[in-house]
């Protein structure tokens, strides 16, 4: 084989290949060059319009559906490999298919995104709906256990503690099922952002324990007013 050829003749495979040379090639019947494309006959490079495949069109790797739908609608398809010199071997690229073929695999591949598109909205209002009606549950439960909180925070709260993905405690198990400790849990961290100097501690170099240590007084005296409130409404 000439020095230019590809180094190593592509393993047997079914179907047609074509090669992408490492090394300036010509054809060896038109004298064409250097090839971006080539396919060996008896060992001999050929230029596509030499092989009779000239008409057709590269589609490069990665799209999976594209390449077996593209496959699918022509009538003759070409796999496309280069030589790795590390690992020795050839590895695909590609395939040669229809230009006419790959314009309906487009086409296909189109709708299904588009029909997926759909799906996705839809899930999407579904989710967007459920966690509306899981808030409002949410935001009712601090009130029965908190009467006296504002009903604006007790809605803040809520949607605070269980946006979707957030791992927050309205997101967890317990939160989920509504026990008391999770709902108390979600208000405390609330009252303790928002009514004591709690993150000013933190940012003042106090340790996280000691701050809550420090401001736990004020949180209970918070929550004490919200639930006392309800106490003294029924009395």
């Amino acid at each position: 084989m000439a020095p230019s050829a590809t180094p190593v003749t592509p393993p047997p495979r079914t179907g047609f290949v074509a090669v992408q040379p490492l090394k300036k090639t010509r054809c060896s019947a038109c004298r064409r060059g250097p090839l971006s494309l080539l396919v060996l006959e008896g060992g001999a490079p050929r230029c596509l319009d030499c092989a009779d495949l000239g008409h057709l069109v590269f589609l490069s790797r990665g799209d999976t559906a594209l390449t077996r739908r593209a496959r699918e609608e022509s009538t003759l398809s070409v796999v496309v490999v280069r030589f790795n010199r590390r690992g020795g071997r050839y590895e695909r690229q590609g395939v040669l298919v229809e230009e006419a073929g790959l314009a309906r695999a487009e086409e296909r591949c189109l709708a299904d995104a588009e029909a997926r598109r759909r799906r996705r909205a839809r899930d999407a209002r579904c989710r967007a709906a459920e966690d509306t009606r899981f808030t409002e549950v949410f935001r009712a439960e601090i009130l029965r256990l908190f009467p006296g909180c504002p009903d604006e925070r007790a809605r803040a709260i809520a949607a605070h503690a269980s946006v979707r993905g957030s791992g927050r405690v309205g997101r967890s198990a317990a939160g989920r099922a509504l026990t008391e400790g999770a709902v108390t849990s979600a208000v405390v961290a609330a009252v303790r952002h928002l009514d004591t100097p709690y993150d000013r501690l933190l940012m003042g170099g106090v340790s996280r324990c000691e701050a809550r240590r420090r401001i736990a007084p004020a949180v209970e005296t918070v929550l004490r007013g919200w639930r006392e409130a309800g106490v003294d409404s029924v009395g």
